[in-house]
């Protein structure tokens, strides 16, 4: 309204454009990740050298990878006493989603290769564990259950390609199960292919995945314990000494430090 002061407008403009990267990281996973999985499936298939195929999948990862970044920035910027995103940080975080994220649709690709139903019943079986997740959350960020039940398939979709916090709260544990379990997948794809195909081994193609997936995943494992260590805040929410105030200015500031996890995509 027009008796909102300028800076609670300010942050609900903040919120509706972290609400917009979200879902733009939604349509990033669900729409270019599948497309990137098929198109290296068919490189590796068919063994065509193609620049321009090469340069579709390098532009398809450095996408996604930047949405989860722009996405990032928002949400340090709509969560309050949040230390500012700053280049250094922005930089490792993108390593670290751009390298786990390669290494481990390399390693889906390379399990499509063997076997397209393996593939399948892999993929949905990731999906129920990443549904199941994000069930025991007791998300509500939206106004219907319906919709609820729709954001938490997708976040399921997600949580198949890269680890994605939903409620806001410490991860350690979980983010430390679900990196443990892509590499313990990833490492036995490549085993299954040194005891089952070894003649696909030779192949320079394979090879060149194969050194893409395991170089990718431990680099992508470093950014990762030196984003959480280093840059990652302990706290989204910290409580703040208040001075006396004017009246009718308290209401506004409870109205602004309401949590963006309590209302995520209700605007």
């Amino acid at each position: 309204s027009e008796t909102d002061p300028p800076n609670f407008i300010q942050k609900q403009a903040i919120d509706v454009v972290t609400d917009i990267n979200m879902l733009r990281v939604f349509k990033t996973f669900l729409e270019t990740t599948p497309q990137l999985v098929v198109q290296i499936y068919i490189l590796m298939q068919h063994g065509k050298n193609n620049f321009y195929q090469y340069a579709a999948i390098i532009m398809s990862f450095c996408g996604i990878s930047f949405s989860t970044v722009d996405y990032q920035i928002s949400l340090r910027k709509s969560l309050p006493d949040k230390d500012e995103f700053r280049v250094l940080p922005k930089l490792v975080y993108l390593f670290y989603k751009l390298l786990t994220i390669t290494s481990w649709i390399l390693s889906i690709s390379l399990i499509t290769l063997l076997s397209v139903r393996s593939s399948v019943i892999l993929l949905i079986f990731l999906w129920i564990c990443g549904f199941t997740w994000t069930l025991k959350q007791h998300t509500t960020f939206c106004k219907s259950k319906k919709m609820e039940y729709l954001y938490r398939t997708v976040v399921g979709i997600i949580l198949i390609f890269t680890f994605f916090n939903v409620k806001g709260r410490k991860t350690k544990v979980c983010i430390f199960i679900y990196y443990v379990t892509h590499t313990v997948v990833s490492l036995g794809i490549l085993l299954v292919y040194m005891f089952w195909k070894p003649s696909i081994i030779k192949e320079i193609h394979f090879t060149i995945v194969s050194i893409l997936t395991i170089l990718s995943l431990v680099l992508g494992i470093i950014f990762l314990v030196v984003y959480y260590r280093c840059f990652h805040p302990t706290a989204y929410c910290r409580p703040q000494a208040c001075s006396d105030e004017v009246d009718g200015e308290a209401g506004q500031k409870d109205r602004m430090q309401i949590g963006r996890f309590q209302n995520f995509i209700m605007q």
